[in-house]
């Protein structure tokens, strides 16, 4: 089946489509409508560094009225925009003469070009390159179309620049990463091609690609933005919601493992307090425990209430669904903005602003993170109780059956510690520290492209603590034969087991560990489960109340 080709307008782009292009390959396009609103604010640019109405591609709809061009006069005959006709940051009272316009633009992608540590992934790189085409096409930067159609194709053609992890201030935009970013267009710097890393006239060249020269303006609105935060926690966002979904999944085959019980799961404890997560997670928790041998098995015991990681997995997990919801709310506002300065409005006013500070990602990174922190500290503590024969309901200690001479998933339990602890310090929030920059012109910054990578790590350990839990509850369902687990957490742990075998003596356990974590993120035992508990029983039982 032919994949859609996504549509990068300026205005509609989604977390979903943006997934698409960044993990699926798919293709993109710029439509005419924002097309038309490119040229026309490029007529401006034009204008203010030629003083000449331009003859190319304007129709009668897309008028330039000089007169209302809302610039200073510097000297007589000449005007002046910030990062138009001028240097940048503390620079900006210098005037730069029209002939030095090109040279300008392109020195500040070579200048700004200075990134430290790793190279991001590739999808990083890709949804980087797809959301500033897309902030490019919403009319208000003054660039070409050619400057975003070569973007595109670089999407298109898998031609990736090499971006580096530090750099960003997330302030004036994520300059560096992005200057990396832009140095391609223009045939510098480096990019990934067919698995090669190559001089970037060299990649550009293997796919009949040329670099462009860069006009006024152009240069600034390549690296002026938030796209490489954007990017990263676009990415954490999509992840983050496999995460809770596979952590609700553990949760489940914990719950049954340490006998618990699935009255907090009751709908009508929910609709008290309705929160959508915490609805929607004791609704999949119910689904997935569903027709349980094990839980039927103690269903009249006289134990009356589990301990918390059992008994609140709706109201913890469901509370990480919430902070997902909002954030896909705030990156849909954030994919769909123009974030450089200053911004070009019809009729020819040019405004400097600040739509290029990282504050509102910075601060969602500084909230995102601790929540998915606290899905692994929620799932450690599950760990722990499975492993320990105080807890545990009868469960061998460290669920091994020769406990002594076998030490088990003891050490996996530490592990997990290990990565909840090392999470406790990643989430410290970033938003609250600000350097100055740019001779204290620039003296607030919003430490967002910091957050946002403390985020991936923070996820990462994560999905490790998570991987770990299904690991460690799915042996401890083994211990539960011949009580059969419910109708979703037995299909997961069969899905488990076709890959990872019961531990019956000590083994060599990491390869093991990773299997797991390449489980979660391949998102294998949730789609075995989705395929017999269905959504709409899930909704059903949200609809009970």
């Amino acid at each position: 089946m032919t994949q859609p080709v996504v549509q990068l307008d300026g205005q509609t782009l989604t977390l979903a489509a943006l997934m698409q292009v960044a993990r699926g390959g798919a293709r993109c396009a710029v439509p005419e409508a924002a097309r038309a609103r490119m040229r026309e604010s490029r007529a401006v640019v034009d204008v203010l560094v030629t003083g000449e109405r331009p003859h190319y591609g304007i129709t009668s709809g897309e008028k330039v009225a000089r007169t209302r061009l809302q610039v200073e006069h510097m000297e007589p005959g000449g005007k002046v925009a910030y990062g138009i006709t001028t240097g940048f940051g503390e620079l900006a009272r210098v005037k730069i003469a029209p002939e030095d316009v090109e040279t300008l633009q392109r020195n500040l992608l070579l200048s700004h070009a200075c990134g430290q540590g790793d190279p991001i992934p590739t999808d990083a790189v890709r949804a980087m390159l797809a959301l500033r085409a897309n902030a490019l096409a919403t009319g208000f930067s003054g660039v070409r179309e050619e400057v975003v159609d070569l973007l595109v194709a670089l999407l298109n053609e898998r031609v990736h620049p090499v971006v580096y992890t530090q750099g960003s201030l997330g302030a004036s935009g994520d300059l560096v990463p992005l200057a990396h970013a832009a140095l391609v267009l223009i045939g510098e710097g480096e990019a990934e091609v067919d698995g090669q890393v190559l001089p970037a006239r060299e990649a550009l060249g293997r796919r009949g690609l040329k670099p462009v020269t860069l006009k006024a303006k152009e240069g600034l609105a390549l690296i002026n933005g938030t796209q490489f935060m954007s990017a990263h926690l676009a990415l954490a966002v999509a992840d983050g919601w496999n995460l809770v979904r596979h952590a609700e999944l553990a949760a489940a085959m914990s719950l049954e493992a340490l006998m618990g019980s699935e009255r907090p799961m009751d709908p009508r404890i929910h609709a008290a307090r309705p929160h959508r997560g915490q609805r929607e997670t004791a609704a999949a928790v119910h689904a997935l425990v569903s027709e349980s041998g094990i839980m039927e098995s103690h269903a009249n015991c006289d134990r009356v209430q589990d301990a918390y990681t059992l008994r609140c997995i709706p109201q913890v997990l469901g509370a990480v669904r919430d902070v997902l919801y909002h954030a896909e709310n705030v990156l849909q506002v954030e994919f769909n903005s123009a974030t450089d300065n200053p911004l070009i409005f019809p009729g020819g006013d040019v405004l400097s602003g600040g739509n290029f500070h990282g504050e509102p990602l910075a601060l969602l990174a500084a909230y995102l993170g601790p929540a998915l922190a606290e899905v692994a500290n929620f799932s450690e503590r599950r760990v722990a109780r499975l492993v320990d024969p105080h807890l545990s309901e009868g469960l061998p200690a460290f669920l091994t059956p020769r406990s002594g001479l076998n030490s088990g998933y003891m050490i996996p339990q530490y592990v997990a510690a290990g990565l909840v602890m090392e999470n406790r310090i990643l989430a410290h929030p970033a938003a609250v520290d600000s350097i100055p920059t740019s001779a204290n012109q620039e003296d607030h910054v919003s430490n967002g492209a910091v957050g946002a990578v403390m985020v991936t790590r923070i996820l990462r350990n994560a999905e490790r603590a998570v991987a770990l839990e299904l690991l460690i509850a799915a042996q401890a369902l083994d211990f539960r034969a011949p009580l059969v687990a419910g109708r979703g957490t037995r299909l997961a742990h069969a899905a488990l087991r076709a890959r990872i075998p019961a531990l019956r003596e000590d083994r060599y356990l990491k390869p093991e560990m990773d299997a797991a974590t390449a489980l979660l993120r391949e998102g294998v035992l949730v789609e075995a489960v989705e395929s017999t508990v269905s959504a709409p029983e899930v909704q059903a039982d949200l609809d009970t109340v």
